[in-house]
């Protein structure tokens, strides 16, 4: 029985390191929309989405399949379960890069201004997103617990970006007053580029959930992580 779980474990983290890395690739691609205002680019990541669909189909099949035949414990229990909940928002991931495709092929703009996408920063959001969800796959191959624990920090960039966005866009406005609706999209990619900082934080937490069964000597380092989640919020 063990060998035989052991081997269903293995299957299933190869399926969810793919679904990473096609999510990966259209985050890449969807960002690079926007900057280069690639319609093409655009419609493979729309294209795609629908494997990424797939994918989390399939994983959640898998998921509920060795709960059921295998009746997991202990931290493989702990590791399905952070399994299924990673898949979900990856497939959110997955959703988001949909989205900032979408405006590329929607809008009627042939170029957007290069100096108003440098003060929105936005190609800095996409490196950070792109860097966080990377850091978070070694996290997990890597069952390493302070790389885990360091994605939380990255986020707070994200959050900066997004914070700023309003007063950029308002300003460029005040001289491009034909550019309303670009610009409504253009703050609409910013939050969904910020909203998967968020969940890509969900997925750092549940890595933590996994692998603290083992490190029980970081113990202190995750509660002061969490307790401090709590204060802020």
């Amino acid at each position: 029985m063990v060998k035989f779980i052991e081997s269903e474990l293995n299957s299933l983290k190869k399926e969810v390191n793919e679904m990473w890395t096609l999510v990966y690739n259209q985050l890449d691609r969807a960002g690079e929309s926007v900057l280069t205002f690639n319609r093409d680019l655009a419609q493979q990541v729309i294209v795609r989405e629908k494997r990424v669909n797939a994918f989390e189909l399939k994983i959640d099949s898998d998921v509920e399949d060795t709960i059921a035949l295998y009746n997991p414990v202990a931290i493989d229990l702990r590791f399905v379960l952070a399994m299924f909940k990673i898949n979900s928002d990856l497939e959110r991931l997955g959703d988001f890069a949909e989205g900032i495709a979408r405006f590329v092929l929607r809008s009627e703009e042939t170029a957007l201004d290069s100096d108003l996408l440098r003060d929105l920063r936005i190609e800095e959001m996409q490196k950070q997103v792109l860097g966080m969800l990377e850091m978070t796959k070694n996290a997990l191959n890597d069952e390493n617990l302070d790389l885990a624990l360091a994605v939380f920090h990255k986020d707070n960039l994200l959050d900066e970006i997004n914070a700023e966005a309003p007063v950029v866009l308002a300003k460029y406005l005040e001289a491009h007053q034909e550019s309303v609706l670009t610009c409504l999209e253009l703050g609409t990619v910013i939050r969904k580029l910020e909203r998967a900082g968020d969940h890509i934080t969900n997925i750092a937490e549940e890595i933590v959930f996994f692998i603290d069964a083992k490190v029980l000597k970081h113990r202190d380092k995750v509660d002061e992580h969490f307790l401090g989640k709590e204060k802020i919020r």
